[in-house]
């Protein structure tokens, strides 16, 4: 589960980091949201790679013993 969720933060971050470098050059008008889209999109990329990082991946609850 945090495998999946961790690969849609990346790509979503990835399309959003996209979008605002290319709002930054004029390539696309976006109006005032490039600067947030591009800070959002670093934030969402690298959280969903260290998600991806992440050396388990299980929906059960250890028992501490």
């Amino acid at each position: 589960m945090i495998k999946i969720l961790g690969l849609v933060m990346a790509v979503g971050g990835a399309i959003a980091l996209i979008l605002g470098v290319l709002g930054v050059f004029g390539s696309i008008a976006m109006g005032a949201a490039t600067w947030p889209c591009i800070i959002l999109g670093v934030i969402f990329f690298f959280a969903g790679i260290s998600m991806l990082k992440r050396q388990k991946d299980t929906d059960e609850i250890e028992a501490e013993s």
